[in-house]
């Protein structure tokens, strides 16, 4: 998660992606019990490859680990050279069985990982797989290739950024031989060279498929993404609403996320919405949006949107007297 999350931005100018809550939870927190579900032992300790996010950030994400039961470890990518290079930053944790996941994506599965397994990758089968890398198999549903966004039909299996190894030595054993012999693509070390290089060995990959994807990569997916997992939250009979909120005189339309001392005045809010710790809504309408901790919003119907922390949206009441056939746009 040592990215810049330009994308994303200005929400990551003060917090990096992973930390931006989805839900009223951080992403890579979610992530990681996604995770969880799918591991058939417990996770021990989970190693966090950042970029310089300062010592806030790294105390929240040993805490992330410390919440799952499991020991939690910073690693730092300097500079941008590529995924096989950063999941190396961590190489002294490649050992014994290993998840390797790219922070921001969520997704649903319902396959438990195989310790006997050499590896698996999680897939997602999509309409249009040329602006993605995919997945090559054999008749006996076994992963032999890797191709990056294939501009002729070659799988629709999709590699969402998940992957699992048995052995986590011997990943880092390819990473390393990829950075020794500087093999570059596009001016990074690839993840999926050193895979290659492991099925040439003979590991066996095979797919793990997921039965949903969410990326978070921008403001409108991740909108997106807050929508699903409040379903699923729903679904899932997980109290949304905290008893600390200040409910007056306003009506909440789930599946939401109300967060701690959250007050709502005159206001209609959902569905599909998030608001964050401390937030206050005063005469507003709001749908479909995430809104982060700590901020204020005033006279305004909001929609499909993201707000951070500690932001102030306030649209002052006109004082009218409107005749008849007026439209009017404030």
């Amino acid at each position: 998660m040592a990215g810049r999350g330009s994308r994303l931005r200005p929400h990551t100018l003060t917090v990096p992606k992973p930390l931006v809550p989805v839900g009223g939870k951080p992403i890579v927190h979610r992530l990681v019990e996604d995770i969880a579900g799918v591991c058939s032992e417990p996770i021990d300790e989970i190693a966090f490859v950042i970029g310089d996010f300062g010592k806030e950030v790294e105390e929240e994400l040993i805490k992330v680990a410390e919440r799952l039961g499991a020991k939690g470890s910073i690693h730092h990518q300097t500079e941008p050279l590529g995924t096989a290079h950063a999941v190396l930053c961590a190489k002294e944790k490649l050992d014994g069985p290993v998840v390797v996941a790219f922070a921001d994506t969520l997704f649903k599965a319902d396959f438990k990982i195989d310790p006997k397994d050499d590896g698996i990758l999680w897939v997602k089968q999509i309409e249009d797989p040329s602006a993605f890398g995919v997945v090559k198999m054999n008749d006996n549903g076994e992963i032999i290739d890797f191709v990056e966004k294939p501009q002729t039909f070659v799988s629709d299996l999709a590699m969402i950024g998940i992957y699992y190894f048995k052995e986590g030595k011997d990943l880092k054993t390819e990473l390393n031989y990829l950075i020794d012999n500087d093999i570059i693509k596009g001016g990074e070390y690839q993840l999926p060279d050193a895979l290659r290089r492991l099925t040439e060995k003979g590991k066996i990959f095979k797919p793990g498929k997921v039965t949903e994807w969410l990326d978070c990569g921008n403001k409108v997916v991740t909108v997106n993404a807050n929508q699903r997992v409040l379903e699923f939250d729903r679904d899932k009979n997980i109290e949304l609403v905290d008893p600390s909120a200040k409910i007056n005189n306003s009506v909440i339309i789930p599946p939401c996320f109300i967060g701690r001392d959250v007050v709502l005045n005159d206001s209609v809010v959902g569905p599909h919405v998030s608001l964050g710790q401390g937030t206050k809504v005063n005469g507003s309408i709001i749908k479909n949006s995430i809104v982060q901790s700590n901020a204020s919003i005033k006279n305004i119907n909001l929609k499909d949107s993201m707000v951070g922390n500690h932001s102030n949206i306030n649209k002052t009441p006109q004082d009218l007297s409107v005749g008849d056939y007026t439209t009017m746009d404030i």
